[in-house]
């Protein structure tokens, strides 16, 4: 089980450098076809300048050269859009529907520049039906097998995001499932409401440990950002829940404030 056909989006800011490394290593072990997304937009209330094809030049030929280096099959898709009302997301979720994985870059609401918009990685979660790596905008970063945390709750939004991150937790030495304020009511004596997933992780060669936490002072994003650090895990991994907000889908609380929080790698499915 891997990914075979991976998407990473390429902008011209400054953490994209490490995104992109880290897809090349991804590309890289489990030899996949990378495919580099570049999107030009044109606002209408912008005038159109040159420097957008320059950008684009320049992105892709660092792409080409990383992609090189590391001998991976590669593509680099630059799309020229000129057509207003269609947003920059709705370009990558349409590339992203024939993809196993999508990655893209966290928003650094500090430092924003470009035509990037804010909520991509939330709108990219809910809209392209898969799997989506969001990298920190801080850091560089490597997923090498070594310790994967899966955030479960049971519903369908943790068991897609476990079911896609399979191939993450074959090659992984360490997986740690961790629960926050577990439901009781449906355990037997001596039972915990992770033995069954724990089970179905067996039956794929995972050996899982579970942790179970009560969050009652501390926010859920927070708690799963921290243990994350604190078990040294590469990766985390988690059910994006959503709700209805002003007529479209908007990510909950607790994906919304990892989106904002974030210090490792974080793998979202809807």
């Amino acid at each position: 089980m891997a990914f075979k056909d991976i998407l990473v989006h390429i902008d011209n800011s400054p953490n994209c450098a490490a995104r992109l490394a880290l897809a090349i290593g991804i590309a890289k072990q489990h030899q996949a076809h990378l495919t580099g997304l570049y999107v030009i937009m044109h606002p209408y209330y912008k005038p159109e300048h040159e420097s957008n094809g320059l950008m684009a030049a320049d992105a892709e030929a660092s792409f080409r050269q990383e992609t090189a280096q590391a001998g991976i099959a590669a593509e680099w898709l630059c799309v020229d859009w000129s057509v207003t009302g269609v947003s920059m997301t709705e370009i990558v979720n349409l590339h992203a529907y024939h993809k196993d994985l999508v990655i893209v870059g966290q928003t650094d609401r500090s430092s924003r520049k470009g035509d990037v918009p804010a909520d991509l990685p939330e709108r990219v979660v809910v809209g392209s039906g898969r799997p989506v790596l969001v990298v920190p905008y801080a850091g560089t970063f490597a997923i090498s097998g070594k310790r994967v945390m899966v955030a479960w709750r049971a519903g369908r939004e943790s068991v897609r995001a476990l079911s896609d991150a399979m191939p993450f937790l074959v090659d992984a030495q360490q997986v740690c499932v961790l629960a926050v304020n577990p439901p009781t009511a449906e355990e037997g004596p001596g039972r915990s409401c992770c033995d069954d997933i724990t089970t179905h992780l067996s039956r794929h060669g995972v050996d899982a440990k579970v942790e179970k936490f009560a969050a009652a002072d501390i926010q859920v994003g927070d708690l799963l950002l921290n243990r994350a650090w604190e078990e040294g895990c590469e990766l985390l991994v988690m059910g994006a829940y959503s709700h209805t907000a002003r007529g479209t889908l908007a990510l909950g609380r607790v994906a919304k404030d990892v989106l904002r929080h974030m210090t490792v790698p974080v793998l979202m499915s809807h």
